[in-house]
């Protein structure tokens, strides 16, 4: 089934005021034969992501809204790095996201070409774990996530790899 991303900007001052959200997008993803892949919220507490796993992303899309639910931006994904049930078992490991604002010019060909010939380098890093990207299907970013001591150690493994940061954002799984 095709995987969706949905980014919420929120405003909570603790993660528990998140609950009741997540329960929404829960529901409403369910309730149309989806499933919840993983939820990353921001260590301000000012943005959620939702990857969300869905036959029928319009019909996702209007299941949220119904449910009081719509996220601020909606795309479907593909998953590079880790396969479904790897991250399925891993929820909770990453700690850093990276969005990078892909070029116009790059396409999803080139794209993944270019991430395999660069992922071997993260081993010059080795207190980072590179654990999986979502790149928007429609090319305009990509978010990836990381498992790493601090926020220099993530800016140096993105050096490593020739791949910039447009924000990086510690995460609270």
């Amino acid at each position: 089934m095709p995987l969706f991303l949905a980014e919420y900007r929120i405003d909570a001052t603790d993660r528990a005021q998140l609950e009741p959200l997540f329960a929404v997008i829960d529901r409403a993803t369910r309730e149309g034969g989806g499933e919840v892949i993983e939820f990353q919220v921001g260590q301000d507490l000012a943005v959620l992501y939702a990857v969300l796993e869905h036959a029928d992303g319009q019909a996702l899309r209007h299941e949220l809204e119904r449910a009081g639910a719509a996220p601020h931006d909606f795309a479907p994904v593909r998953l590079v790095g880790q396969s479904l049930d790897e991250v399925k078992a891993q929820r909770g490991a990453a700690n850093y996201l990276v969005e990078w604002d892909l070029p116009a010019s790059l396409t999803m060909e080139a794209y993944l070409q270019r991430k395999a010939e660069k992922s071997p380098l993260y081993a010059q890093v080795p207190e980072v774990r590179f654990l999986r990207t979502y790149v928007r299907e429609d090319m305009a970013k990509c978010v990836c996530l990381y498992a790493a001591p601090d926020e220099e150690a993530v800016r140096r493994a993105r050096q490593v790899v020739s791949a910039p940061v447009d924000r990086l954002t510690r995460v609270c799984s």
